[in-house]
């Protein structure tokens, strides 16, 4: 499998080199920025949300003063920050971590309106090649954005690199849905009414095709978890949710 992926990856269901994937991933994401967390509602019916929730429950930040340090990579609006934040205390510090300079704008605006001053900072990097020192990190979440990295392994590589020691790596992302009649009807929303959702929020259905597309070229959950064991992690596990449409996937630096 590694040694495909280093060669071409799907985009969508076509095959395109996998060294212009992620050109195609950014054009995607400067062109939905501002509207992406309004189409996050549209597209889920607001389930996204609860979602986040129950990943940022894992998470576990301490509600004290104790210094505790997540990474949110592939986190530019900063959703999982602010909700881990919010259930932290006040020695709770989040890094958000994306590529896409536009994600990170939003991101930094929202930051502003919540006063989150001193609490977050942006980053822009690859998820590729992490700008953090080794075990750096008390946790490392990624939501809805690891099958947009044109080389996974690499990036489940940097994420464990800059973990501590005891760290938690959560990663929550669309799944294989197991209920046969919500999978057809799933199948028959996404790629009938996001697009057109798309079009009609963004001007850009082509983008939310794409996105569709790609969480049916996401490995299965057993298959990832192979992944993640890959890159070192121990007690890997994934938790499906609502049917399997998304699943929220963990593992430990130990």
């Amino acid at each position: 499998m590694v040694r495909a992926m280093a060669q071409h990856t799907h985009f969508g269901f076509q095959d395109v080199p996998l060294d212009d994937k992620q050109r195609m991933v950014d054009g995607v994401f400067h062109s939905v920025a501002r509207r992406y967390d309004l189409m996050n509602d549209l597209m889920s019916g607001g389930m996204h949300r609860a979602w986040k929730d129950a990943l940022v429950s894992k998470l576990r930040p301490p509600k004290s003063d104790r210094p505790w340090k997540l990474l949110d990579v592939a986190g530019g609006t900063g959703d999982i920050s602010f909700r881990a934040l919010k259930a932290g205390g006040t020695g709770a510090h989040a890094t958000v971590c994306d590529i896409n300079a536009d994600m990170l704008a939003v991101g930094r605006e929202r930051a502003d309106e919540e006063f989150f001053a001193g609490q977050v900072e942006f980053t822009e990097a690859n998820a590729e090649a992490l700008p953090f020192p080794d075990r750096q990190f008390d946790a490392v979440s990624i939501a809805f954005g690891i099958r947009n990295v044109p080389r996974i392994p690499l990036a489940l590589g940097e994420m464990h690199r800059v973990l501590k020691t005891g760290g938690r790596f959560l990663c929550l992302e669309f799944s294989q849905v197991d209920v046969p009649a919500l999978e057809e009807l799933y199948e028959a929303y996404s790629f009938r009414v996001i697009p057109q959702l798309g079009r009609a929020v963004t001007g850009d259905a082509e983008s939310y095709r794409y996105l569709v597309e790609s969480i049916r070229k996401f490995p299965s959950r057993e298959a990832f978890a192979g992944m993640i064991r890959d890159a070192g992690f121990s007690r890997v596990e994934a938790t499906p949710l609502s049917g399997g449409i998304v699943a929220i996937h963990s593992g430990w630096r130990l």
